[in-house]
């Protein structure tokens, strides 16, 4: 038996040395170096080419090396195996400090005290509290459930819409399409964590920015995406931010990545961009989840955080 590492586009290597080192006593191997395809009955695996897990008929399972799965489920092939979702505590921490600290620095008037800082004004902008700016988190799953504890105790408002109806202790939830409306209408900061599905491509754009809180504290709504590039529409937040629709924007995702050198968001002073940064998976930390994981399948358990591949999470 042995585990395969396919990471297309990553260095495969820091992944192989912490694979080994939590399970020494498995043959780690990494494509396309592999002794014996027919051995290969585990694979964790970053955005795999084309029918690259087709040479290797006895998988009993694979593990998305990523928060996210849509870089798996958009491929023309699958094997008919279970799929574990990464859910760690590293990788939680790390796109709540990424969403945390996009907050605060929007509510905190970080850009134009920049802009200040470049023309020498010293001049104080009026400070809004926390407690009069509504956050509105879209995916309330680990990732949103960890950053709204965080606001919360930073002294947020809290609104939050899911596909489906969720319970969270201080947020006022919201689901499906009926609800998306309301949702938008008395938020703030608008923060993406949502999945990248065929339900959610192309959703947040335009139509979107315009229904949201205009008359708030911040002065305008400020959009913030750190789940996948293409549910959001580039040439919308262009727009949006060119006039006034948004106020401001942090993106750590894009249609494209790496952002194209033409692209104008690179332009645009009320918008932060950051290379899909926000939460780099850990191999270390990930290592020894994925070695517990292995184990209890192995032992006949069924794998933790499992992806239903119809909803696409």
């Amino acid at each position: 038996m042995s585990i395969l590492v396919l990471v297309d586009g990553w260095n495969s290597a820091p992944w192989v040395d912490a694979l080994r080192s939590a399970m020494p006593d498995q043959l780690i191997e990494a494509y396309p170096d592999v002794i014996d395809p027919d051995a290969v009955e585990y694979a964790l695996v970053w955005a795999p080419q084309s029918g690259a897990l087709d040479a290797f008929p006895n998988l009993k399972a694979l593990f998305s090396l990523g928060a996210g799965v849509d870089h798996l489920l958009g491929g023309d092939t699958l094997p008919a195996v279970p799929i574990g979702r990464v859910v760690d505590p590293d990788l939680t921490a790390r796109m709540t400090e990424w969403i945390v600290a996009q907050v605060l620095l929007h509510h905190r008037q970080h850009l134009q005290y920049v802009q200040q800082q470049r023309a020498r004004k010293w001049h104080n902008l009026k400070q809004p509290l926390a407690s009069e700016v509504q956050i509105g988190l879209m995916g309330l799953g680990e990732l949103g459930r960890a950053s709204a504890n965080l606001l919360h105790q930073l002294g947020f408002g809290l609104r939050g819409w899911s596909r489906t109806p969720k319970q969270l202790n201080n947020v006022a939830c919201f689901h499906g399409t009926d609800g998306l409306d309301a949702f938008l209408s008395e938020t703030d900061i608008l923060v993406c964590l949502l999945p990248l599905t065929p339900d959610t491509e192309g959703l947040i754009g335009t139509a979107v920015f315009e229904k949201l809180r205009r008359d708030g504290a911040l002065g305008g709504p400020v959009f913030i995406n750190a789940g996948r590039g293409r549910i959001h529409v580039e040439s919308d937040i262009v727009a949006a931010l060119q006039n006034d629709l948004l106020k401001a924007a942090s993106l750590d995702v894009f249609e494209v990545e790496p952002l194209p050198q033409d692209s104008p968001l690179w332009n645009l002073e009320n918008l932060i961009i950051t290379p899909h940064v926000a939460a780099v998976s850990n191999p270390k930390a990930l290592s020894h989840l994925i070695s517990r994981q292995v184990r209890a399948h192995q032992e006949g358990r069924e794998l933790d955080h499992l992806v239903d591949v119809t909803r696409g999470y």
